[in-house]
Parts: C-alpha cells; structure tokens; sequence
C-alpha cells in the first residue's frame, strides 16, 4: 500500500491551509491510502545556515522531518501564497531536508517521490501563483509533481467551523487530485 505524508506549509493554528492538508488527509484514507499527517510546528527549524550545519550538523528536528519524508512514496503540501510565493517556512523545510548526511548523494530525500499540491487563500487565486513556485523547485530537486492541483479561493468562506469545506465543486477538486495522486502512484509502482 502506498504511503502519503500530509502537511501543510503553515504552522499557524488556525491555518486555512492546515485545514485544507487535514481535508486531504481524509481524502486519501478513504481512497484507502496509509497517511501520515504531519504538522510542521512539530519540527521547529533554524533558518538554514551552512556555519551552523558545518558546526553541528543538520538540527535534531531536521533530521526527524527528513526520516519522516524519506519513508513515504509521496507528499501532499498544501502551501499558504505569501506575497506571490511559498513561505519561507516550506523552503526551509526543504533545503534542510535536502542536505546529504555521510555516504548520501544530494537530494536523495527527494528521488522516487511524487507530490500533490493545495492551497487555499483569502484572495480570488487561491493560492495559484505560490504553487507555481512551489511546483518549480519540487520539479527541479527532482521530485514528480501530479499534473492536477486544488486551489481554493476566498479561504474565509471555504470551511465551516470544523474545518470542513463546505462547497461540492472543491470536495469534488480534492477527490479528483487524489485519485490523480492515487493513480500516479499505481503507475510509478508498476514501472518499478
């Protein structure tokens, strides 16, 4: 059975993305995928600082967050858009995840992976332009993105006080991208 690591770009509590990751995370278990939820504010991080990792090596928490990450075949990251882009939070994550620890080629966290990605916003965009980013180091670092994404406008409005979304046509979108997800796994399972 496939295994799914689910986040969220946030450690907000009350993260309009968070509520999307755990969303999603319902999503995949009832397409009978193994999930693990991850939150971030479990893993606090320094800023990445090559002196510090020379010095001491990757953080404690780093290293827990990449173990977690290694043993899963994908990712699902719902990411909040700040100013056009990801947060600083998300990237952190991963260019310290991304650090080869003894024996271990640059990046291998990242070989074999396949990701999804959400994102919900207050705006009309829903978050787009930050997964157009986001999509584009994931890509690069050698990670398979599906080619389906959810993006949620006017987040405010999107949950009810569960945390639920409350509008068929994005229930729908979040069920869609997860059999996507769900198929390209089958997929890159089969062709191994």
């Amino acid at each position: 059975m496939a295994k799914v690591l689910v986040f969220a770009g946030s450690t907000r509590v009350d993260s309009f993305n968070r509520k999307l990751a755990r969303e999603a995370s319902e999503a995949l278990a009832k397409a009978g995928v193994e999930v693990t939820f991850a939150d971030l504010a479990d893993f606090p991080m320094p800023l990445y600082d090559g002196d510090l990792e020379a010095a001491q090596g990757a953080p404690a928490n780093a290293r827990r967050f990449k173990e977690l990450a290694r043993r899963h075949d994908a990712w699902v990251i719902a990411s909040p858009e700040y100013n056009g882009s990801f947060p600083a939070l998300l990237k952190n994550v991963i260019d310290w995840i991304s650090r080869p620890e003894a024996g271990e080629a640059p990046g291998a966290v990242f070989r074999g992976k396949t990701a999804a990605l959400l994102s919900t916003s207050p705006g009309p965009g829903g978050g787009q332009r930050g997964l157009r980013h986001l999509r584009e180091l994931l890509e690069m670092v050698g990670v398979r993105v599906t080619p389906g994404q959810v993006t949620i406008p006017r987040a405010f409005e999107a949950f009810d006080g569960g945390g639920k979304l409350v509008r068929a046509d994005e229930r729908r979108s979040l069920q869609r991208l997860v059999m996507e997800l769900a198929g390209a796994l089958e997929g890159a399972k089969a062709a191994a």
